[in-house]
């Protein structure tokens, strides 16, 4: 184990004597003097946030979600939504919590963690987006009495 970092040291100076980059010299970017956040258009590592909320358009309809979910993995072992959504860590992130009928089995009794059939939130809930209908809606909500 003690010649790891012997041999890394090694290499590394037999790079610089060979033609490696010396300290001197500028690295030249590709973008130029553009930094990277300047010119990234995804926001996948930042916490982003919440746009303005889309009201829903009827009663019980899932909440849309108002970001980005890109990158989000939601599998049988993992949900991401759960990191900032779940009971415990919502107060923590400001994140709506998940409603406590998600955590009730089908014979309504009470569950320690998420119901398996509420577990993957997109199969109700999707991301807003604010684009033209690709064909004519007349739909309206009904009216409250």
């Amino acid at each position: 184990m003690r010649f790891i970092p012997a041999l890394a040291l090694a290499a590394a100076v037999l790079l610089s004597a060979v033609g490696g980059v010396s300290a001197q010299e500028k690295v030249l970017s590709e973008r130029g003097d553009v930094s990277i956040d300047e010119l990234s258009k995804v926001d996948m590592f930042r916490p982003e946030k919440d746009k303005e909320t889309i009201p829903r358009n009827f009663q019980k309809q899932p909440p849309l979600i108002p970001h980005s979910i890109k990158g989000y993995n939601i599998t049988q072992n993992f949900n991401k939504c759960m990191d900032c959504h779940s009971k415990e860590r919502a107060d923590a992130t400001a994140a709506t919590k998940v409603a406590k009928s998600h955590y009730l089995d089908r014979d309504d009794k009470k569950l320690e963690n998420i119901s398996p059939r509420r577990y993957f939130c997109l199969q109700c809930h999707v991301p807003q987006f604010d684009a033209k209908p690709l064909v004519e809606n007349t739909y309206k909500p009904a009216t409250k009495k």
